[in-house]
């Protein structure tokens, strides 16, 4: 065995793999094809304003279950993070809730909205509270699991069966259950926005992420997205990695049913003695692999399991001071609005003010988030004429409606970008440019794909499409779970180290913006047209 791995993708599961297998004793490259390391993990900079894509909360951001793996990867040492008050404020039917993350407060508002459903709010933060501190078995992937660690999960779920005997179902189904309309929409609120919709998204995972916020373990890096990926890369490369940029992998070499190496979109190949794929699961294993290392388990998956939409990303930089805003607005439009060919009755709307380094002082970062349709922006895209007056028209209707909320908010706008769905294609390779591969259902909660192909061997999946909804922590400890399988598979012993501090990475020189998103093209959003 030489020792030499080849991981493709430098996002959050690619760098994560590409630390472990540092800290054991291999030799790891990573061929990246964007110039930026992260994948959906990324921001880019227009005009002294930052636009994040990702992170919004970090699950453990200080303990539990990911909290020792964000240590090993140089996550949180020194980083400052935020825990907001309100993590989202909802203004619909006439009224206006807060949803404390203070499980006391958000009970009392609850209550406030409808007396007569007390009972079945105080089930709701009960179970909620029972939560807390809950850490299923998440270090080892299931495929190395043996007796004791079935008895450690079990042990773990204990205290919490009650819980989860009464939460097997969704948010949804739990929310129908209040008596008053207007509360029961706030429920579902709590995890199903409009801009982020998760409408079978079960009740245990909406009680957990309650949790979190109460316990002050969910905080938002400052920094964001950005700053989260340069520092797992500094780690990378301090261990001894090396990050290939603008290296596109076209195709896995195989010989003899063994993975060897990869070959580049320019032609070149490179071998290795193993091989892990953090890209687009269905291009690795029907692209790059030809779909000949398949199961059924994997296809009855990629046939029938929801992915999550793509979404419309409208990016505002706006000359207007909004902290003293809740982060994240939810409101009621007073009638509904075509965006990409559907109605809106609602509008999903962050701001960034509560990070510094987002905007220039008393300036604001605003991002509103739609969902949308993958094939009507890919129908459009070849035409750039017709593509760049639907993302104005898209543009031009939101605005419109914050013009509503906030008098006077689109004469103060000075940046305009909006990313589609073909954006995310574009620059991460996602199929179809899901931002979260599969959608978390009460069906597939606590499931997981393989991440070796039978009949292919030194070859392992990680990423966003190995579990449902894996989101930023999900990806990481995926790029883990692929070097712990690389290493039983070399009887070699997985050993991790955390480092004592990471010294804090700055913002990082941001490239020019053409090579960072395509609205820096000539079919760019002109906020000149705009006002």
């Amino acid at each position: 065995m030489s020792g030499d791995v080849i991981i493709i993708g430098a996002g959050m599961a690619g760098l994560s793999a590409g630390c472990y297998a540092q800290m054991n004793g291999y030799r790891s490259r990573i061929f990246e094809s964007h110039v930026l390391p992260g994948g959906l993990c990324t921001a880019w900079k227009r005009k002294g304003y930052v636009f994040d894509t990702s992170i919004h909360m970090l699950m453990s951001s200080s303990s539990g279950m990911f909290h020792r793996m964000w240590q090993e990867l140089g996550v949180v040492q020194g980083r400052e993070f935020v825990h907001h008050e309100v993590t989202t404020r909802i203004e619909t039917m006439g009224k206006t809730v807060d949803l404390f993350a203070d499980l006391d407060r958000l009970e009392r508002e609850l209550v406030a909205l409808s007396p007569k459903d007390e009972k079945l709010v105080h089930q709701l933060v009960s179970m909620a509270r029972r939560m807390s501190g809950f850490e299923p078995e998440m270090f080892k992937p299931r495929e190395l699991w043996g007796p004791l660690d079935y008895l450690r999960q079990l042990r773990n779920m204990a205290r919490v069966l009650p819980v989860l005997a009464r939460a097997k179902g969704s948010l949804a189904g739990f929310a129908a259950q209040f008596e008053d309309p207007r509360l029961a929409e706030v429920v579902r609120l709590t995890i199903d926005t409009p801009g982020w919709p998760m409408p079978d998204a079960p009740l245990v995972g909406a009680l957990m992420v309650l949790a979190c916020y109460d316990a002050k373990n969910a905080g938002t890096p400052l920094g964001g997205s950005i700053r989260v990926a340069q520092t797992v890369a500094k780690r990378y490369r301090g261990l001894g990695g090396t990050l290939h940029f603008g290296a596109k992998v076209d195709k896995i070499l195989v010989e003899n049913d063994r993975a060897v190496g990869v070959r580049l979109s320019d032609g070149s190949e490179h071998r290795a003695d193993a091989v892990v794929s953090a890209a687009d699961g269905r291009t690795a294993i029907f692209g790059m692999l030809e779909g000949k290392y398949t199961s059924p388990e994997l296809r009855r998956a990629y046939a029938e399991w929801k992915v999550y939409p793509p979404l419309i990303q409208v990016m505002l930089g706006v000359a207007r001071d909004l902290s003293g805003e809740p982060h994240h607005v939810i409101f009621d439009l007073p009638c509904s609005v075509l965006i990409a060919g559907e109605a809106r009755k609602m509008l999903d709307v962050l701001h960034y003010c509560h990070d510094p380094s987002m905007a220039p002082h008393g300036k604001s970062v605003v991002q509103v988030w739609y969902t949308s349709n993958y094939d009507y922006w890919s129908a459009l895209r070849p035409d750039e004429a017709a593509y760049a007056a639907e993302k104005r028209r898209v543009a031009d209707v939101t605005l419109e409606q914050l013009e509503r909320r906030w008098p006077g908010f689109a004469k103060q706008v000075e940046v305009v970008d909006v990313a589609t769905p073909v954006t995310y294609e574009r620059y991460t390779g996602n199929w179809q440019g899901s931002p979260d591969g599969w959608c978390m259902t009460s069906q597939n909660v606590g499931k997981e794909l393989p991440k070796r192909l039978p009949g292919l061997a030194r070859f392992y999946l990680a990423g966003q499409w190995t579990l449902p909804f894996s989101g930023v922590p999900g990806a990481a400890v995926s790029g883990r779970h692929a070097v712990q399988l690389l290493c039983k598979d070399d009887r070699r012993q997985f050993v991790t180290v955390a480092p004592r501090s990471v010294e804090a990475v700055a913002h990082p020189d941001f490239h020019d913006e053409e090579q960072l998103d395509e609205l820096a093209e000539p079919d760019a959003v002109s906020h000149a047209h705009l006002h």
